[in-house]
């Protein structure tokens, strides 16, 4: 019977995966952005320039946000008009469109923190 000894260190492996979520959050958020950005409705291009990406590490969340007095009714109104390309729920679209590939990029940036 051969037998095999493992050295487990989880504290070095769990603040590896961490770090791979955050990374993995924070590009996940700047790909919805750019989605996003792409269907912001254009006038000046205030509204699209005021989208910023964010992640709160402490409670391991990203958010993606647009900060103009009238970016909630922009996105909210369906019916303004827009431009071609340009919509309504310019944030709301992209992030259910794209939930699957959220869902890999971050788990591509875990896998990566666990090869060390």
């Amino acid at each position: 019977m051969k037998r095999a000894r493992l050295r487990w260190n989880g504290d070095a492996a769990l603040r590896g995966t961490r770090a791979g979520a955050i990374r993995g959050l924070r590009l996940a958020a700047e790909y919805v952005l750019e989605r996003s950005r792409a269907r912001v409705p254009i006038e000046e291009a205030t509204l699209e320039r005021s989208g910023v990406a964010t992640v709160d590490e402490q409670s391991m969340t990203a958010a993606v946000s647009y900060d103009t007095p009238y970016a909630v009714a922009q996105h909210e109104r369906l019916d303004y008009h827009h431009d071609a390309g340009r919509t309504a729920k310019y944030l709301e679209g992209p992030m259910a469109e794209e939930a699957g590939n959220v869902g890999e990029i971050i788990a591509a940036q875990v896998r990566r923190s666990l090869r060390g």
